[in-house]
């Protein structure tokens, strides 16, 4: 089995529940959850200090290093190196991360000097190497790197990455090669392949107006460029070890590793203003509408246990009312119909539609190479809820072909069914970039979103947001006028589309690849408000998120819980997430409003008029989400007249959080304050990694 085929928890697993309801991961048995949660928990998932941060200077560059990393490198306040770090990649592509053994830095202030050790331990993986980071005031960073593997293993890469941030679409390069000297720019649309090969060097102009330029040079390895806007990082990554090398290769025990990247610039440089400098953000939303909200969906839960058979039980009973008060547009239910039970998934599939009062089934469906399966599957179709879209995929490959495509439309006609019949990619975006899709057969094009491929923590998935909306772009440009179906959008992959071969499953104090513990705190919901924001103003005609329930959904489930060391919820317990679906649900159809956030790292926002002839007439909402780990203020601009003397806002943090969870309610219980608004402007009190909705009318 391997990563790319791991979908339900029982089958990760490995066995099956008896006497009750299957479980979660289950292996490392049930435990109470230490409730009252700690405040970090609740914030972001885990009980860990986020990682110290230090603001560095080389002469005119500036850069914070984070764990051994440098990132956001500016020069004159404009950032022209997102990140440099270094990676130990296993054979399956799985990032080992790195222990830091030692540590030192010294701060000269106009210059550095950073020395540490680092060593990346996992299963056959282990590592050790010795970094050194020199910083002149000459502007120039020397980035160095030498490590020996301690045993044998096989790897796909080690070595530095260079991150080039997004905003350098379309920006003119210079290219040292083993060839010679080239020159080439950062693509604008998505590249599905490689725009630069075998570089020794790359060098560009820093922007802002300076005469300057930016030299990355590297030592050690040919490096190459990929456009990782496909996997929705916000940035091209330049890295070691070119694709087109055989992988994965044996390192040998002892055998040495070292490469060097060295950033200098030079040139006259415009100052300008400092993005990392403090001070409060602000949001400011516009009073022209820029589309509408799209229909919002969730998946169906790869666990077992159905919330459609409450069986009488009146905690199962609030669960399917809170799931009601989402206002789902739909439900999606994944198939594959070359494994046995697909009939029983779609039969629960539409118990569940039928029990949230009339969500659409959109199918996601794995059929055989020439459309095998189908003929038992449309026919089903008929009678039942309606389905919102049909996506097709081949049981061979991750995009859509034409024969399983051709045979669903057959089907499909024949059986009296006007559905939209689809397909695209059923994981990145990067394989619908790279596929040459039958788009004359298809009706809606669909591809799946996720934010940690290639890096995991806090600030690299926040990064992810504004990615998102340049991939509804460059799907566009494929698609045409064609419906773009986002999703599903998980915070973890659900499964792993480059395994290349069978992997171990996980151990059992571990948790599942496919569950990211922030699924339960604060900065999931945060995420969720800048995912939605960025996805509806690109103009995706429907998005999916999560499941419903269990470690991946908007709530837990109520079967026997597992492994709460790591995912410490209780029975029935909704998360962060089904407040945010529940105050954007009660807005379904709304106007999308446009925002203006002056720091997109750190808040981010969403904002929504009501629909014409809403009941409750002219509002306006706006979700303000804070991904710092401290209270901070947030100035909101409001398009509201002078008359709007007053809103209200409801804030969900980390005083309110677990009482929020742990209430008998169906809507979230958050006290409602009024909130002074003077010439449209609030001052909104965040507190760290909260969540604010802000309700007001914009006529007074």
């Amino acid at each position: 089995m391997t990563r790319g085929e791991v979908g339900r928890d029982d089958e990760i697993r490995g066995d099956v529940a008896t006497g009750g309801d299957a479980a979660d991961g289950g292996g490392a048995g049930t435990v109470g959850a230490p409730w009252p949660l700690p405040a970090r928990v609740v914030r972001y998932g885990v009980d860990a200090p986020l990682p110290a941060r230090q603001r560095l200077r080389a002469g005119p560059l500036s850069a914070v290093l984070e764990a051994g990393a440098l990132r956001y490198v500016s020069v004159g306040g404009r950032e022209v190196v997102r990140g440099v770090y270094a990676a130990v990649r296993d054979q399956h592509w799985g990032t080992v991360p790195a222990h830091l053994t030692a540590y030192e830095v010294e701060d000269r202030g106009a210059s550095f000097a950073v020395r540490f050790t680092a060593e990346h331990v996992a299963d056959e993986i282990d590592f050790a190497w010795e970094g050194r980071i020199e910083g002149t005031e000459a502007g120039v960073i020397t980035f160095a790197f030498d490590g020996a593997a301690r045993r044998p293993f096989l790897r796909n890469r080690i070595g530095f990455c260079v991150l080039h941030p997004m905003a350098m679409a379309g920006q003119p390069v210079t290219l040292e090669t083993g060839r010679g000297t080239e020159s080439g720019s950062f693509p604008e649309r998505i590249s599905p392949h490689q725009p630069f090969f075998d570089l020794v060097a790359i060098r560009h102009g820093v922007g802002g107006g300076s005469a300057a330029e930016l030299e990355v040079r590297f030592t050690g390895d040919l490096f190459e460029t990929e456009d990782q806007r496909n996997w929705t990082d916000a940035s091209y990554k330049t890295y070691c070890t070119p694709l087109r090398l055989p992988m994965p290769v044996e390192v040998q025990a002892g055998a040495p590793i070292r490469q060097t990247v060295t950033l200098s610039v030079a040139g006259t440089i415009a100052p300008g203003p400092d993005r990392l400098a403090s001070g409060d953000p602000t949001v400011r939303i516009g009073a022209e509408p820029i589309g509408a909200l799209p229909p919002i969906g969730l998946g169906m839960a790869t666990h077992r246990e159905s919330f459609a058979d409450v069986g009488g039980s009146r905690e199962r009973a609030l669960s399917l009312a809170r799931l009601r008060a989402l206002h789902l547009a739909h439900l999606r239910v994944d198939l594959d119909l070359t494994a046995d039970g697909w009939e029983a998934r779609l039969a629960r599939g539409v118990a569940e539609a039928r029990a949230l009062d009339g969500p659409a089934l959109e199918l996601e469906v794995v059929a055989g190479d020439g459309g095998e399966g189908l003929e038992r599957l449309i026919p089903r179709l008929k009678g039942g809820p309606a389905v919102a879209g049909l996506l097709v995929f081949p049981r061979s490959g991750m995009v859509s072909t034409e024969a399983p495509l051709a045979r669903a439309r057959a089907l499909a006609a024949e059986a009296g069914l006007g559905i939209p019949i689809g397909g695209g990619s059923r994981a990145h975006f990067t394989e619908l970039n790279r596929a040459a899709l039958p788009l004359e057969l298809m009706d809606v094009v669909g591809y799946g979103i996720t934010p940690q491929v290639h890096a995991f923590d806090n600030a690299s998935l926040v990064e992810t947001l504004a990615a998102q909306s340049v991939t509804v772009a460059s799907a566009r440009a494929i698609a045409g006028d064609r419906p773009l179906a986002v999703g599903p959008v998980t915070l973890r992959p659900r499964f792993n589309a480059v395994a290349g071969q069978p992997e171990p499953g996980p151990r059992p104090d571990a948790l599942p690849w496919s569950v990211d513990p922030r699924q339960l705190s604060l900065f999931g919901a945060g995420w969720t408000v800048g995912s939605l924001r960025r996805l509806a103003e690109a103009g995706s005609a429907t998005l999916t998120y999560y499941e419903t329930t269990g470690w991946r959904g908007v709530m837990e489930r109520h079967g026997t819980l597992t492994r709460q060391a790591h995912v410490p919820s209780r029975p029935g317990m909704p998360f962060p997430l089904s407040w945010v679906f529940e105050a954007v649900g009660q807005f379904a159809g709304a106007s999308l409003l446009p925002v203006e956030v002056s720091d997109p790292l750190t808040v981010e926002a969403l904002a929504l008029r009501s629909p014409h002839g809403s009941p409750r007439g002219d509002r306006l909402r706006v979700l303000v989400a804070s991904f710092v780990d401290a209270p901070r203020t947030v100035r909101l601009t409001l398009p509201v007249g002078p008359e709007t003397r007053e809103a209200t806002v409801r804030s969900l943090d980390e005083t309110n959080a677990e009482h929020a969870m742990a209430s008998g309610s169906v809507h979230t219980p958050l006290a409602e304050a009024p909130i002074a608004v003077e010439d449209g402007v609030v001052e909104l009190t965040l507190g760290p990694f909260a969540v604010a909705r802000v309700d007001a009318n914009p006529s007074g």
